[in-house]
């Protein structure tokens, strides 16, 4: 399908001298989609993310824009499909913001003037002007979430990818988080343990566990399904959970 920007098609994957923790995993992400990966811990749900533009490469294909992930297209790829790391630590290395967030665009041979510009853009975007010549490490846990997703942005990917994005943050951070993404159009796919944000941002879900999808379908059938829920220990929606 023409609206089509992810496919993965019987995707399998093992660290060495480990049992699968990937057993041919297939489905794919529309433009302008949300989609939520949720699972248990050791389901897979990282391992998985990596192959999205790249880093890991399995059996089976990784389809972006009808593209397969190849050796020889990773660069486009990986300007195609961003990741934002759980730790924000995985992500910030530079000395200061600024050359955080244009570190991407460098990579990519985009000009100076362009990357200023860019990242002008991106630093007002997300209030974040004032840390432009600071060390990531002087920012909260908060501003380093908001400033990893501020270095995905600039580089203006087809398809964001995040990894436990609200993890560890505080509720009045939580719910900054959830608008911000809220306002994104970009097609995404989001790994969390986070139901409330699954709930609130995306419209589909895919539930793996062992390396394998158990369930898969519209949010509002899979986190209402309670044997689902009872069986991994997950709570309703908080939204749901006054008018259950």
């Amino acid at each position: 399908m023409k609206d089509t920007v992810l496919q993965v098609r019987n995707l399998s994957y093992s660290y060495p001298d480990s049992p699968p923790v990937l057993k041919n995993i297939s489905f794919s992400l529309q433009k302008g989609e949300s989609l939520a990966i949720v699972g248990p811990n050791g389901a897979g749900k990282s391992t998985l993310l990596l192959h999205l533009n790249g880093i890991l490469k399995g059996s089976g294909d990784v389809l972006v824009s009808g593209k397969k992930i190849e050796r020889n297209n990773l660069k486009q790829i990986r300007r195609m499909v961003g990741i934002v790391f759980q730790d924000p630590n995985d992500q910030l290395f530079m000395p200061t913001l600024y050359e955080d967030i244009s570190f991407g665009l460098l990579y990519l041979g985009i000009g100076p003037e362009e990357i200023r510009r860019r990242v002008d853009i991106i630093l007002k975007k997300f209030n974040l002007e004032e840390y432009r010549d600071r060390s990531p490490s002087q920012l909260s846990l908060g501003e380093r979430k908001k400033a990893s997703l501020a270095t995905v942005l600039v580089l203006e990917p087809e398809i964001l990818v995040l990894d436990e994005p609200t993890g560890s943050l505080d509720p009045g951070f939580k719910k900054l988080f959830i608008d911000i993404l809220r306002n994104i159009s970009t097609a995404k796919i989001i790994a969390t343990h986070d139901i409330d944000l699954v709930w609130a941002l995306c419209s589909r879900v895919l539930f793996i566990d062992k390396g394998e999808i158990m369930a898969e379908g519209p949010v509002s059938k899979i986190l209402t399904d309670r044997s689902l829920l009872n069986e991994y220990n997950l709570d309703l929606p908080r939204a749901l959970i006054s008018i259950s």
